[in-house]
């Protein structure tokens, strides 16, 4: 039973199709089907008309984006729809977005264990290279050892990687959220309290999850012009 927010993408191959309703009513069929019950929510539904070969889908990394906003998993009806090759899917897992093929639930846990297991092998086959360099290195009578004495010096370095994270994550977060905010100040709504009401009203939560408060928006909008 499903449960949650959802951006459903749909996507057909040609412009004759998408002007049809062919293919697009089918594949809205079985996401409604799937979500049937529970306590779940449709945010939003984006079409795309582009051959699945192609990896550069606009409306695709609009749904992604939507799904950042909201929270909310990216559901599809079939798995081509998606992709069809494992470098893009692992792209679509990197950028932080689930996503669910109503054809195949599984998908998403697959292709991770997948990808798990060749990281495992890759990883296995680069210690056993390390051991046996190692030991031919102590059978020559290099003297080795590890430098105990820079731990301060690797606790730096791990903080400096989590801040970056973190960075990394507002500036995509930043990214995601001031297309809806001009939006809504083209709409006329111009100010720090009209602009947080507009957004909850959207059902765009905050980086945390949380409702929106005017101060929020002030630092939103103060961190895009700096």
């Amino acid at each position: 039973m499903a449960e949650g927010r959802f951006i459903s993408y749909v996507r057909v191959s040609t412009a004759r199709q998408g002007r049809s309703g062919l293919g697009l009513e089918a594949q809205q069929e079985a996401v409604r089907a799937y979500l049937n019950g529970g306590n779940w929510q449709l945010v939003a539904e984006v079409v795309e008309v582009e051959s699945g070969k192609r990896n550069d889908r606009p409306k695709l990394a609009e749904a992604m984006r939507l799904c950042r906003l909201h929270k909310a998993m990216l559901v599809i009806a079939k798995l081509d729809r998606l992709a069809r090759n494992v470098a893009f899917v692992s792209a679509l897992m990197e950028a932080g977005v689930d996503f669910v093929a109503v054809d195949f639930p599984q998908a998403n846990r697959l292709t991770i264990h997948i990808l798990a297991a060749v990281a495992e092998h890759e990883a296995k086959a680069i210690s056993d290279r390390t051991k046996a360099a190692l030991s031919a290195a102590k059978a020559r009578g290099v003297k080795l050892g590890g430098d105990r004495g820079n731990l301060p010096e690797f606790a730096a370095k791990g903080r400096a990687a989590s801040l970056a994270k973190r960075q990394g994550e507002a500036a995509t977060r930043k990214v995601d959220l001031l297309p809806v905010i001009e939006d809504i100040r083209a709409s006329g709504i111009t100010t720090a309290n009209g602009i947080a009401a507009a957004l909850n009203d959207r059902g765009v939560p905050t980086a945390r999850g949380g409702a929106w408060q005017a101060v929020q928006v002030q630092r939103v909008l103060a961190r895009a012009e700096a």
